[in-house]
């Protein structure tokens, strides 16, 4: 049986590129990836707010493949609407597909917890009306965003043509002083970033986290699979109940 070790279901914005590609190139063996697609062109507080009306829809979809987590893969998406939004997107996709589900931003929030990271670099490629919008996020999570650097770009299509090294480039721009921080994060799971997690972490010396790796941990901790995601965060294992 194809994803014996449990079966992912993905809900992803019909533009992301990078989304699949990255999950199934991290997860264990014997886990699989299924996706579903909510309707989104431009990374924009309206188009993201509209894209969100289908997320129910996309889970009671991937109920169909049997899955075992559904993991709702937009970071802005699931911090869109302030604090509280995103545990009720969970609980309402969990409710739909009838299985524990987890949101990118929430994952994030539980990523940076377990690293123990307060102050935080932020590298994001979006515009500056959804960087205010995480910074507020992130603010009223009890994260210090001391440094908070974004691309600007809003066409989705052109955030998963980014390349790993231009995350890593980002990064050490955005971090002026790695002692002066707890960890980097970088927004976005449009925006391919694993392969710059380890080299990051080991020129910087301190964790880094991004969307995908924290969902795709996330996730598989949910269903009791041991989540070896690259990065320091791969050492925190399945979900403590």
């Amino acid at each position: 049986m194809f994803g014996w070790r449990g079966r992912i279901g993905a809900v992803v914005p019909s533009s992301n590129t990078t989304v699949e590609g990255e999950f199934r190139r991290a997860v264990p063996d014997g886990a699989s990836v299924h996706a579903a697609r909510m309707p989104l062109e431009a990374v924009t507080v309206d188009e993201l707010d509209a894209m969100a009306d289908d997320a129910v829809g996309c889970a009671e979809r991937l109920s169909h493949a049997k899955v075992d987590v559904v993991a709702y893969a937009c970071t802005t998406g699931s911090l869109l609407h302030g604090p509280g939004f995103d545990g009720e997107l969970e609980a309402a996709l969990s409710e739909a597909a009838s299985v524990p589900a987890v949101a990118t931003a929430l994952s994030v929030k539980r990523a940076l917890r377990a690293l123990d990271a307060e102050r935080i670099a932020v590298a994001t490629p979006y515009a500056d009306e959804l960087n205010d919008r995480e910074a507020s996020y992130l603010d009223d999570a009890g994260f210090d965003a001391v440094e908070l650097n974004g691309r600007g770009i809003e066409a989705n299509t052109d955030i998963g043509s980014l390349r790993p090294e231009d995350a890593y480039r980002q990064v050490r721009g955005t971090v002026a002083e790695a002692d002066a921080v707890d960890a980097a994060f970088v927004s976005c799971t449009n925006y391919r970033t694993l392969p710059a997690i380890e080299p990051l972490e080991a020129d910087l010396g301190v964790p880094v986290v991004t969307s995908n790796q924290a969902t795709l941990w996330d996730a598989l901790r949910k269903i009791g699979v041991a989540a070896d995601v690259p990065g320091r965060l791969g050492e925190f294992g399945k979900e403590e109940e």
